[in-house]
């Protein structure tokens, strides 16, 4: 008889694990809080086409959905640049505002592709382990490095340089128009509590490039979540919630739900957020003190709202930036960076008929002076259709419904920890073999049997189904050679 995993979540990472671990053999139950009514939603990022493959999404109906043009950012009033993902048609829009920038970008959006392409051989695979010493990581590891070696000297450079870099310091490289560095700067700051001045930010810019057949562009959504929900073999459950997560002699025996049903399970894979998983699902005092202080110190900075439209007619635009300049996204960060809601934040509006959601960027998890009230809620509101009335003119005459979703809201409907939906900021210490920390980077967790698998573990973001895809095998290679000991810096003994 099959022995049975419990997976918590039932997100894309999550249920990629689940049908890896059905096809293995495994008798599985997917544990969803969310209502069986809940609306299906898109999911944000590049499927990776061996997962793809593997699983038979294509078979199955995967799509996926590119907005074009991906960006338009209104420039001075009347003028509009927008940016599509033929690189020969972006372009022509950003000669009207500078030919210069217009002559660079065929070759900014090529040196970007193969830093891409970089990037995609380090999140195909799971993180690599520069300590190893085993034959199979060393393979590896040597395998990774002659794939970076294809890429020749210059884009050996651009990855080595471009990465670290601030997104600012990388576009002022390139270009002189401030409307396209502010909506491509805007990438480089997406979920972050960071400026496009801060090191590392364009690594979040690289981040939303994989998969592309060339060119720049925002990440892809794709209907992969109800794909695999749809897919025989495990069992989902939905409206339950997992209350803890149940240990005996340093192994996992299943998880306890709120209504006080137990499920045995000698494998459960938990796609919360490593604070949730391991300092409230799980029983006190199986951690040492100081690994509990470093799962506390993993960042997941909550700094995005998102406002809700219901609009009389259509707005005139797919997916609209409000990011004039580089400098404005900086003095926007300035205001979060204090615990103030930003007075002028980046705001990303997408609408899908006659509804546009907006992401509201900066809008801090911890205000400095008060709580997310509904007052503060409603400001919000009036000050992103105040925004959006200037780019988009006469907008606020069509609105017939609103609401503001703010970071505490994010995260008890999503649980986003702090409203972060990455669960861990995607930074150079948060990254490969440090995500979301050293010790838990290969999924495994100090308890046998427990595995994490979501957004906070390695690639993370824009990369849908690969934390799970990795975490599954993890736990299925240590199920067929366990490991001899768990680390003593991170468990204890009870």
């Amino acid at each position: 008889m099959s022995e049975r995993a419990a997976i918590i979540g039932a997100g894309a990472n999550e249920l990629v694990a689940a049908h890896l671990l059905s096809r293995a053999g495994w008798k599985v139950v997917v544990l969803d809080s969310r209502a069986e009514d809940d609306p299906s939603t898109t999911t944000l990022g590049w499927v990776v086409p061996h997962i793809a493959r593997e699983l038979d999404l294509g078979r199955h109906g995967l799509q996926s959905m590119h907005a074009d043009p991906w960006i338009t950012v209104p420039v001075d009033g009347a003028a509009r640049l927008d940016l599509w993902r033929d690189a020969t048609r972006s372009a022509e829009s950003i000669r009207r505002f500078s030919p210069a920038d217009a002559a660079r970008w065929p070759v900014f959006c090529e040196r970007m592709a193969i830093v891409a392409r970089a990037l995609e051989a380090l999140v195909s695979t799971a993180p690599p382990d520069p300590l190893a010493d085993g034959i199979g990581e060393l393979t590896g590891l040597a395998g990774l490095a002659l794939r970076l070696r294809r890429l020749g000297r210059q884009g050996i450079e651009d990855l080595l340089r471009f990465v670290p870099m601030p997104i600012a310091d990388l576009l002022d490289d390139w270009f002189e128009c401030d409307a396209l560095k502010g909506a491509l700067g805007a990438a480089g700051i997406l979920h972050l509590q960071q400026g496009p001045r801060s090191g590392g930010t364009a690594l979040n810019f690289l981040h939303q490039q994989l998969g592309g057949p060339g060119g720049v562009f925002r990440a892809p959504r794709s209907n992969v979540e109800e794909v695999l929900a749809s897919l025989p073999g495990i069992e989902i459950r939905r409206s339950v919630r997992v209350a803890r997560i149940s240990v005996r002699a340093h192994r996992v025996t299943g998880v306890a739900l709120a209504s006080g049903e137990e499920i045995a399970a000698p494998l459960v894979l938990c796609g919360a957020d490593p604070r949730r998983t391991l300092l409230e699902l799980l029983e006190p005092g199986w951690l040492e003190p100081e690994a509990v202080r470093a799962v506390r110190r993993i960042r997941s900075r909550g700094v995005v709202a998102q406002v809700l439209l219901e609009l009389d007619r259509e707005p005139g635009f797919t997916t609209l930036a409000v990011a004039p300049s580089l400098d404005d996204l900086e003095r926007a960060y300035d205001d979060a960076k204090y615990g103030r809601i930003s007075r002028a934040p980046y705001l990303e509006a997408s609408a899908g008929g006659k509804s546009v959601r907006v992401h509201v960027q900066y809008a801090p998890y911890a205000l400095a002076d008060g709580t997310w009230d509904e007052l503060r809620r409603d400001r919000l509101v009036d000050l992103v259709v105040r925004a959006l009335d200037r780019s988009v003119p006469g907008l606020s005459k069509t609105v017939v419904s609103r609401r503001a979703l703010a970071p505490p809201d994010l995260e008890a409907r999503f649980g986003w920890p702090q409203g972060q939906m990455h669960h861990a900021e995607l930074a150079l210490d948060q990254w490969l073999w440090m995500r979301p920390i050293p010790e838990l980077a290969r999924y495994r967790t100090p308890i046998s049997g427990l595995y994490l698998c979501g957004a906070a573990t390695h690639p993370g973001a824009f990369v849908p189904g690969s934390s799970g895809y990795h975490a599954a095998r993890q736990a299925l290679k240590d199920a067929r050679d366990p490991p001899r000991e768990i680390s003593s810096r991170i468990s204890r003994g009870k």
